[in-house]
């Protein structure tokens, strides 16, 4: 079959059931439930009656960093294809090592590529178009998606006697798409580069293409930040598309019984791991945790990891810790306020934050290259390779950074919680003034560049001794 083809073009790991996205969040069970079935309903009907004669394919779901989009849109994926409505998924992902989830580049074909399983008679006429256009692969986006969605979808729309094709197209974080290059920067007067916000638009305006076509028979959900280009393309007068109404996670939903019900049930898993008495955690603790997190699941999921993962504190120590901190910030307090506090501090729990923070920045900048597995990162960034320099600055901080196990580290790559973390690392107003946590993006390049002079010094050293007791001088 020619749909075979689209392996080699698809990005694998944005497909919701990935194995790249096994540790992705979900929402906890009972939690999330009423903007879930709102979502759920909406897929299935629509708007309702209202839009009879111009129905409205496309819903924006947006909200701050942290509040559990990806979660919610993960958790909607799966409640979908259990009931046979789920057509495609993709999540983007700005932190993952693929660069498929990161630009846009296999973003249509990954949507035919679940489409050609999602019905055989579709998947006929995917193979069909690939078959008439071997070169389609090569397009850009608008091509693709007429060649490989909407022409099949028209054909298979012809077909007599064949049961009506409907369903969910899930995308999350489109706002971290980054913009693909096409010029060689070389050049003595190269084209301006792309911005993200251009190949951001760019998918948009795909969806809002292909969901104006008749024949297209699903409904598309768009989870992203409120960033501006977000708002201008969904503000209603500056489109002739109608789109369903906005759903924001932070005006429309209070998450505070959501995070409740987390935090009631983490905190007896954490009694009976720890065998803690039932007067643990004391009274009015899980409703000053839920104030401090203000709507934001990320904050309240970092809390628990953090006291799941401690190395050097106990669990009861870490929390009166946390609840200190957030009691200092009640008066004037903001969301990213006790966000910031959080994060400042796990990272001040490492023997040493600044160069920590550098380790960090440097491997996240690093897990956008081949190979970056821990171990090289390990062999690059350390300054002695028999060193355990690794552990020695980030075993605190696992509630921030999945570190692999020992058997796993030659294979797998350092991954973080949330990308709210980088967020936090970039703007100096948050992390400027705790420990010296700020760091300019050229620091973290020459810091790089460092490292990997000092390793190859370390290497030259070892060749020359080897060699000279190989010599037996």
């Amino acid at each position: 079959m020619r749909t075979e083809q689209l392996e080699g073009h698809i990005a694998t790991g944005a497909i919701h059931d990935s194995a790249e996205r096994c540790d992705a969040p979900k929402c906890q069970p009972e939690t999330r439930v009423a903007v879930q079935n709102d979502l759920y309903d909406w897929i299935l009907g629509g708007d309702g009656p209202s839009e009879a004669e111009h129905p409205r394919k496309i819903k924006w779901v947006t909200g701050p960093a942290g509040c559990g989009k990806t979660a919610i849109m993960g958790s909607l994926a799966g409640r979908c294809a259990a009931n046979g409505v789920l057509g495609a998924t993709f999540f983007f992902a700005s932190w993952s090592a693929s660069v498929g989830r990161r630009r846009k580049t296999a973003f249509v074909t990954t949507i035919a590529s679940q489409l050609a399983e999602y019905r055989e008679d579709l998947k006929d006429a995917i193979s069909n178009a690939i078959e008439k256009n071997p070169s389609v692969f090569k397009k850009n986006l608008h091509i693709q998606m007429g060649t490989l969605v909407l022409a099949p979808l028209r054909e298979v729309a012809h077909q007599p006697d064949r049961p009506q094709l409907r369903g969910a197209i899930i995308i999350d974080g489109v706002d971290e798409c980054e913009a693909e290059q096409y010029h060689d920067e070389s050049r003595a007067n190269p084209p301006p580069t792309r911005t993200n916000e251009q190949d951001q638009l760019e998918i948009l305006q795909v969806l809002q293409a292909a969901s104006s076509d008749p024949s297209f028979p699903f409904r598309i959900l768009i989870a992203s930040r409120p960033e501006r280009v977000f708002r201008n393309f969904f503000e209603p007068q500056n489109t002739p598309t109608p789109f369903s109404h906005k759903l924001d996670l932070h005006e429309h939903y209070n998450a505070d019984a959501d995070i409740t019900l987390f935090f009631e049930v983490q905190f007896n898993r954490l009694r009976r791991r720890y065998n803690f008495p039932p007067s643990w955690p004391p009274p009015g603790t899980i409703q000053a945790l839920v104030e401090n997190a203000s709507g934001q699941f990320i904050y309240a999921a970092t809390v628990i990891r953090l006291l799941e993962t401690a190395h050097r504190d106990p669990p009861e120590a870490l929390l009166n810790a946390i609840l200190a901190t957030g009691a200092t910030l009640k008066i004037t307090s903001s969301s990213l306020e006790q966000l910031n506090a959080l994060y400042s501090q796990i990272l001040e729990s490492s023997p040493n934050p600044p160069l920590s923070v550098r380790w960090i920045r440097s491997i996240n900048t690093l897990n956008r290259r081949p190979s970056s597995y821990a171990t090289n990162v390990n062999l690059l960034l350390q300054t002695d390779p028999e060193s355990n320099e690794a552990e020695h600055l980030l075993g605190n901080l696992h509630s921030l950074i999945r570190i692999p196990p020992p058997s796993d580290k030659a294979t797998t790559n350092y991954d973080f919680y949330h990308k709210s973390l980088f967020d936090f690392l970039r703007d100096p107003a948050r992390c400027g003034k705790h420990q010296k946590l700020y760091v300019e993006g050229n620091e973290i390049w020459v810091f790089i560049w460092d490292r990997f002079v000092q390793a190859c010094q370390s290497e030259f050293v070892f060749l020359s001794d080897y060699s000279v007791s190989k010599s037996g001088v």
